[in-house]
């Protein structure tokens, strides 16, 4: 300043000689005209000091500035330097853009000119993620017509159709390249909204700054997780919906070209031609919920976040950070505590800290499972009502490679759950009256039913109530499967019900029979070979369907048969995974003498509703937690160790009427799927050394005669195959066999020997015997 006023020169400026100043340095010593790039970098602080408002991106500014910064200093440098040095433009380059522009000048000479040409490209292209010469407008538009529905397309005038190349088709099932990049779009969008809203707020509350010690708590990220998932469902969605519906066409009806001619190759066995003009249930048939996605405030966010860390405050436990996860029944808060907190000291303040959120009833889970956090879930005051549509047109569900896919509803991040079946194996079910159980087993069987075709899945329902599943009565010639001398298809009496236990244990030996003649492990690898033509049906083999057998209420069964009920569902839970038969049994009340030991140690997958009791919930889950639910399909699934936290799809009454109506209106098979005769004369056990009379003979014992006699094989497995008896009485047959002369005796692991030769000498044998007897 001092040799400025020495100078005697007058100074014109609005800041006097501090502008001067300035001027001096920025301009003349360091960046020339370039220094006014400072301008919009001090703007924008100065805005977010005054107005508390993030106004643009600070990061991408001070880049983009600082880049020009040097790279418009440089080239002016270059010039003036060209322009013989300092006698030319040297006052607008600056004293670092001249020295620079003489560096690189002395390495490259004329090829300066290109360095700092290449220099703005490489920034454009990698700043700005330039990758396409084509306008970004024009891709999105371009992606989104591929989403635009053919309704839409045919309401245009018939001149523009006219215009419409005829390569051009529109995709209804979009790439998902496509997909995401619209997602992202659309989550961008609401995030920056969400964001804007957030600071208003701010500004509203006029909340106190951060005290020091505060845990960190970033709302930003719960809602922008939130918004991403629901962008994705709604574009996924608009993607299935598009032209016919998804669901239909995930199954191709067999064209007559896939029919063999006579002379040429035998094309693979293809079940679904039993019935080949079945079509699957449309997801139209279900209701659509509009206006139920989740409803969680900033507000209630920020606010149980306060009284969560108030109350561990009080209890003198410190926390570094805190996470909320939106889910649509429940939030997870996720909270990492100081050093030297021991889990248990949090896990016993559960009621504490319900007390001050006045929630319905939260639950701690410490520590998470591979996460070094400890959640709590808490009840959301508005609650999302997850619509069976909703998740069955997802393409998690649709695109699903498992064998037997079941979609529960939606986990606590709201993404959409699907589980195979056939790896549970089994299912144990229970919860409270009115707490969804009814509902989560008719979101089972929808499952499987939108899933499965008729000859690849049979049902067996048992329902002592008579009235929660007698809905799918109407689906009985495609789906049901019963004993050959049952009336109706649905299970409801005791005694039935054991004998239709009993019979699966018979269908589950004469298939592990065929198992191990074709030597395969398990159906899939069975049902493989017999469909690529491998198995001769000649020799007894058959596609074999999956079975599940679904019993809603053990309880009533316990009380009256006991044993009877217990035996054969502790044989079927033990072995029948590997031949394709599934159980899921549904309880009330998860007490010991009902779910016995027996039963409970065969059915590792495990489901609870709310219940009445701890108790309750250490028996159905080996783990707390079913007491504290919220209600209303608010459940826990625990397949091991982990328990997930589910809200169940709900599927109303109506829509499974529609869905069987459907169903049972098209052209069924002529019977339902027939498992083997069972009666009371099987249950009685063989009286060892008793005299056998002819007259009290099997009323089976011709035949099994006839198949002796024309097989030439005295085999008690032959005959539990083609009569599809169980094994004691396929054993008592062959003792009959035996004592009238037909085969001979017991001769180990080898068949016996069959002493009548033809059908001629065995007619007059039985007619002999008929008149001694």
């Amino acid at each position: 300043e001092d040799s400025i006023v020495v100078s005697g020169q007058e100074v014109h400026n609005w800041l006097g000689i501090f502008g001067a100043v300035l001027s001096y340095f920025f301009v003349f010593k360091w960046f020339g005209i370039a220094s006014l790039l400072f301008v919009p970098i001090t703007s924008i602080l100065g805005l977010r000091l005054l107005l508390d408002r993030r106004v643009g991106k600070l990061k991408t500014l001070l880049v983009v500035s600082g880049f020009f910064l040097f790279w418009f200093s440089l080239v002016l440098g270059y010039v003036a330097l060209k322009l013989n040095g300092q006698n030319y433009f040297s006052y607008i380059c600056g004293g670092i853009g001249f020295e620079l522009a003489t560096i690189v000048d002395s390495i490259a000479g004329w090829g300066t000119a290109f360095i700092l040409l290449f220099l703005i490209i490489t920034f454009s292209i990698y700043f700005f993620n330039i990758t396409s010469i084509v306008p970004a407008k024009k891709n999105i538009e371009s992606s989104a017509e591929a989403l635009i529905p053919a309704s839409d397309v045919a309401a245009n005038s018939e001149n523009e159709l006219m215009d419409i190349d005829d390569d051009i088709f529109i995709d209804p099932n979009p790439p998902m390249e496509v997909v995401n990049a619209l997602a992202n779009e659309t989550v961008a969008d609401n995030a920056e909204e969400d964001e804007a809203d957030l600071w208003v707020v701010k500004k509203q509350d006029e909340r106190k700054p951060k005290v020091k010690g505060e845990p960190e708590f970033n709302i930003d990220d719960a809602f922008a997780a939130l918004a991403a998932q629901q962008a994705q469902d709604e574009i996924i969605n608009q993607a299935n919906i598009v032209g016919k519906d998804v669901v239909q066409d995930q199954f191709v009806e067999p064209s007559p070209e896939d029919v063999p001619l006579d002379g040429e190759q035998i094309a693979n066995y293809d079940p679904t031609l039993d019935l080949p003009h079945y079509q699957y249930p449309p997801v139209d048939l279900l209701n659509e919920f509009d206006g139920n996605k989740v409803q969680v405030t900033k507000e209630e966010l920020e606010a149980n976040k306060d009284k969560i860390v108030d109350t561990l405050k009080n209890y003198s436990i410190g926390i570094t950070s805190i996470k909320a996860t939106i889910g649509p029944t429940v939030t997870l808060y996720e909270i990492v505590p100081d050093a030297g907190v021991r889990i248990s000291k949090i896990k016993s303040l559960e009621d504490d800290i319900a007390l001050n959120l006045a929630a319905l009833g939260i639950r701690i889970i410490a520590p998470m499972p591979g996460k070094g956090t400890i959640g709590i879930e808490v009840p959301n005051i508005n609650r999302e009502m997850v619509a069976m549509k909703s998740v069955l047109s997802t393409e998690k569900f649709l695109k699903s490679d498992k064998e037997l896919p079941v979609v529960f509803g939606k986990t606590i991040s709201n993404e959409v759950f699907v589980i195979d079946l056939a790896k549970m194996p089994h299912l144990l079910m229970a919860g409270a009256t009115g707490q969804g159980k009814s509902v989560g087993l008719n979101v089972l069987l929808a499952s499987l039913i939108y899933k499965k075709h008729p000859s690849q899945l049979k049902f067996v329902l048992v329902d002592p109530k008579k009235v929660e599943l007698s809905l799918f009565n109407k689906i009985e010639r495609h789906f049901l499967a019963k004993l050959p001398d049952t009336e109706e298809a649905i299970i409801t009496d005791t005694k039935k019900v054991v004998h239709t236990l009993n019979s699966l244990c018979i269908e589950m030996d004469m298939r592990y029979d065929l198992l191990k003649e074709a030597n395969c492990r398990n159906i899939k690898e069975y049902n493989q070979k017999f469909v690529e033509r491998r198995l001769n049906p000649n020799n007894g083999h058959r596609f074999l369907p999956y079975i599940v057998l679904v019993i809603d209420e053990l309880a009533d069964l316990m009380m009256t048969a006991g044993k009877e009920v217990e035996t054969p569902i502790a044989r079927l839970a033990q072995l029948a995974r590997a031949i394709g038969i599934h159980l899921v049994v549904a309880t009330q009340r998860p007490s010991v003498n009902v779910i016995t030991g027996i039963i409970k140690a065969n059915f590792p997958a495990r489901l609870s509703f709310k219940v009445t009791s701890k108790i309750d919930s250490r028996t159905i889950l080996d783990a707390g937690g079913a007491d504290q639910l919220v209600g209303q399909g608010d459940m826990l699934f625990s397949n091991g160790s982990e328990v997930i936290r589910l809200q169940c799809a709900f599927l109303d009454t109506p829509e499974v009427e529609r869905v069987c109506e459907f169903i049972g209106s098209q052209r069924g098979y002529d019977h339902p799927y027939h498992l083997p005769e069972f009666s009371d004369d099987d249950m009685v056990e063989d009286k060892g050394n008793k005299e056998f009379k002819f007259s009290e003979r099997d009323k089976m014992f011709e035949e099994a005669a006839r198949i002796i006699v024309t097989h030439q094989q005295g085999s008690t497995s032959l005959l539990q195959r083609r009569l599809k008896l169980g094994y004691n009485r396929a054993g008592r047959l062959i003792d009959q066999l035996e004592t009238c002369g037909i085969v001979g005796a017991f001769e180990g692991s080898k068949a016996r020997e069959v002493l009548i030769r033809d059908e001629y000498s065995l007619e007059q044998l039985l007619t002999e015997l008929a008149g001694q007897a």
